[in-house]
């Protein structure tokens, strides 16, 4: 992709979801230019090809270390476009940006319609759910993980689980206690067809009830869907509020318009 002429200033763009490609390639059309930061090497291989200044991997170090990359590298713009329950990477991001009179901007999905399901405020509110001899698949964040394995069980339900491919998730559903016939090992929305793996997982273990991330996206897209289509209950554990301090955009078109009416 050709960089435009209409030269704008320097974005460093943070994200954990499957936003940050589309978004980096439409900041590089504009005349941005781009630095990317993601959270492994897999997450790094949808920018391959892309004309970015720079694409870093892995952790930043807190809030002091994202004021160090800030120092090393100034851009005009911080967007936070990371996973809607990556809390504490956006406070560091926040008070990291407060210190170092660094503007940021948070891109946060709209909200899905995920159908009839049911929103927790809390994994503690599903202890409250008659789920005695359900079958429960949790397609969770690991750290996540553990809470909702208990609170399922203490409700009478029998727990399995969906974790990413990553150490972190499997130790997680170890130290849940969910045994590994319990387990599925698999990245979302992957196979020749989107969907069905998870399909083919909720059938092998008749499932009842799937609580996922109300994160919105393609995965809370999908399992309400399926939830339609299979006729399981669907519990969505209820996306945490952005920081009321950081400005929000909830689009492309909404995050050019508050990069560029404010730059100058």
């Amino acid at each position: 992709m050709h960089r435009q002429e209409n030269r704008q200033g320097t974005v460093w763009l943070l994200a954990g979801t499957g936003d940050g490609p589309h978004l980096a390639a439409v900041l590089i059309s504009k005349g941005w230019h781009v630095h990317v930061s993601v959270v492994g090497a897999t997450a790094a291989h949808p920018y391959r090809g892309m004309d970015l200044e720079g694409i870093h991997v892995g952790a930043l170090g807190g809030s002091q270390g994202i004021s160090q990359w800030l120092h090393a590298i100034p851009v005009d713009w911080v967007v936070d476009a990371t996973h809607p329950f990556a809390l504490r990477i956006s406070n560091q991001l926040n008070q990291a940006c407060k210190g170092s009179g660094q503007r940021l901007v948070r891109f946060e999905r709209r909200m899905e319609d995920s159908g009839k399901a049911v929103v927790l405020g809390s994994m503690a509110d599903l202890a409250a759910q008659p789920l005695s001899g359900r079958r429960l698949l949790l397609a969770l964040g690991a750290r996540q993980l553990v809470e909702a394995a208990k609170v399922a069980r203490e409700s009478g339900a029998t727990v399995f689980a969906r974790v990413l491919p990553s150490p972190m998730s499997v130790i997680q559903a170890a130290s849940a206690g969910i045994p590994p016939e319990h387990l599925a090992v698999v990245r979302p929305l992957q196979g020749p067809q989107p969907g069905a793996l998870e399909a083919a997982v909720c059938r092998r273990w008749a499932i009842t009830d799937v609580v996922c991330r109300q994160s919105g996206g393609a995965t809370e897209a999908l399992w309400a869907s399926l939830s339609m289509q299979m006729g399981f209950e669907l519990w969505l554990l209820r996306r945490p509020s952005p920081i009321a301090e950081v400005p929000v955009v909830h689009s492309v078109s909404q995050l050019l318009a508050h990069l560029n009416g404010t730059t100058t």
